[in-house]
């Protein structure tokens, strides 16, 4: 494999941050969607896998294997590391920050990428809410305030059908149409790329 870095990727956070792609909601389009009634900043930190996402021009590069790793850094910040394999079977990565901008949940973040434009100022407005949440934190769905851009993201590279039923009743109380989510390919899980909503 070759390693190589792109200063413009696409990834998890990135896709929150700066989408501009439209989509079709469900009720309640104009409200922004409710994140999760607390979120344990200590518990989500760590590895996720991306096991779907509303397709974002950022992330068209990636091809397979998309991870977000999440730290605190030494501001009490979080540190985001996105990474994938590109369709040549490169490495890609960008890295950022994640401020939380709602201390009743710590839900909502702010997430900036250095040298990205309109995504590089450290402080800015929400556009990463965790609006659903598996009690053991081994799932989440994530997207931002327009509803234009959506993750779900896993701890393993696989959920099993209870819990994928799990994971669209939230993007639909979200006010998100499941059949936008596209699969992403993961070593040890899916394979394809299918509507969530085929599952």
């Amino acid at each position: 494999m070759t390693s190589r870095r792109q200063r413009y990727p696409i990834r998890l956070l990135a896709a929150v941050a700066g989408s501009v792609l439209p989509m079709v909601a469900l009720g309640g389009a104009h409200a922004t969607p409710a994140p999760v009634p607390s979120l344990d900043l200590n518990r989500y930190l760590g590895t996720w896998n991306q096991l779907a996402a509303v397709p974002q021009y950022f992330n068209l590069v990636c091809a397979r294997d998309t991870k977000a790793e999440y730290a605190l850094d030494a501001q009490g910040n979080v540190s985001v590391r996105n990474t994938c394999t590109t369709w040549t079977n490169a490495h890609n990565e960008i890295n950022g920050t994640a401020t939380v901008n709602d201390r009743m949940t710590g839900a909502q973040l702010h997430v900036s990428f250095p040298g990205v434009p309109t995504q590089d100022r450290i402080d800015g407005p929400t556009n990463y809410i965790v609006t659903a949440l598996d009690p053991d934190y081994s799932w989440a769905v994530v997207t931002d305030p327009g509803r234009t851009s959506g993750f779900v993201l896993s701890r393993a590279p696989r959920l099993d059908e209870a819990a994928w039923s799990r994971v669209r009743a939230g993007i639909v109380a979200a006010g998100q149409d499941p059949c936008l989510y596209l699969t992403s390919p993961v070593t040890g899980g899916m394979d394809g790329i299918v509507p969530l909503c085929t599952l």
